[in-house]
């Protein structure tokens, strides 16, 4: 059946290419409605502030003991690190919507495994960026794994500044 079938159905509907009532009308806004915005005009809308506080959206990580996954890459000659470095990555891409994730973030250990320190200390640090709080850890902190590969205390310190930070990230928001 088509709508000329219908009795009063050519007379709500408009015919083909012609505007709609609905939309011949200018649209003028109530008298108690608030005036937009100065300069809106279409454009796009301005970037958040530095240190605006986005909510996490996400579930809260896991905290892992410092000295036990230190002990766990030690027994297992290394493994361990890459099984913490995707948990971490993704537990943050969960929380957050936003980072490398677990599988890249691993692939880029693999592959990479000298980025992977600056990389993981900047996400940790932009968790908290992301709630407005003070950055214990960034970027830079990767530094401190850098000439480790020959001297082990670095990365240890590198370990112990990064998986504190996101520990402490964790437990602030109700993680035990």
């Amino acid at each position: 059946m088509t709508t000329s079938q219908y009795p009063g159905a050519a007379a709500q509907q408009p015919a083909y290419g012609s505007t709609p009532a609905y939309a011949q009308a200018p649209y003028a806004p109530a008298p108690y409605a608030p005036a937009p915005f100065p300069g809106y005009a279409g454009q796009p809308m301005p970037p958040a502030p530095a240190g605006a506080y986005f909510p996490p959206s996400g579930p809260i990580g896991k905290v892992r003991g410092t000295g036990v996954a230190i002990l766990l890459m030690i027994v297992t000659f290394g493994i361990y690190s890459l099984v913490w470095t995707y948990s971490v990555h993704d537990e943050m891409k969960r929380h957050t919507g936003n980072g490398l994730g677990g599988g890249v973030a691993l692939l880029i250990s693999i592959l990479f495994g000298v980025a992977s320190p600056f990389i993981t200390s900047s996400e940790v640090g932009n968790l908290y960026e992301r709630m407005g709080r003070a950055k214990p850890v960034s970027g830079a902190t990767g530094l401190w794994a850098f000439p480790g590969f020959v001297i082990l205390v670095g990365p240890i310190v590198w370990f112990v500044k990064t998986n504190g930070a996101l520990n402490a990230y964790w437990r602030s928001l109700g993680a035990r």
